[in-house]
């Protein structure tokens, strides 16, 4: 690493510290040369590979434009899609692949999103998935509450 301010290529660390739940490690940095202080952040970059084979760096904001579009009209607040997205980027993380399919993200939104509205779920899957037919939403549908009594049945127990 080099020194920011005089440019040397030898550095040592002084502190290492876990942010954001260890997905981002903190190191305070010590030059050889100059004896100056620098901070350096190291975070592993997780990247989405599209179906047109461009590679690109994974975004939660991303994620939320586009369950917020799915979203909208729904009683869905930006705390909830916050946590959806975090959600999203944890399942995919925890593959332990650096490169995942655009098609991977897709499905790992589906889950929580169906979690968290039915209306939102079908909007998304509709445009994910491709609907062609009034059979594709309503099997669905069908798919989905029977999910929703499942949930209902173990509430109950």
């Amino acid at each position: 690493m080099r020194c920011p301010f005089c440019r040397h290529s030898d550095s040592r660390v002084v502190d290492s510290r876990e942010v954001d739940e260890g997905q981002v490690i903190r190191r305070r940095r010590s030059c050889s040369k100059c004896s100056r202080r620098f901070t350096t952040v190291e975070e592993a970059v997780l990247a989405v590979v599209k179906r047109s084979g461009v590679t690109e760096p994974f975004s939660r904001d991303k994620v939320i434009t586009g369950v917020r579009r799915a979203c909208q009209g729904r009683p869905v607040d930006e705390d909830q899609l916050q946590l959806l997205a975090q959600k999203v980027e944890e399942t995919i993380r925890a593959t332990g692949s650096a490169e995942i399919p655009s098609h991977e993200v897709g499905l790992a939104i589906l889950g929580p999103l169906r979690e968290l509205d039915g209306v939102a779920y079908l909007r998304f899957a509709s445009v994910y998935r491709a609907f062609t037919s009034v059979e594709d939403f309503e099997k669905e549908i069908a798919d989905l509450r029977a999910a929703m009594a499942g949930e209902a049945k173990t509430d109950d127990d």
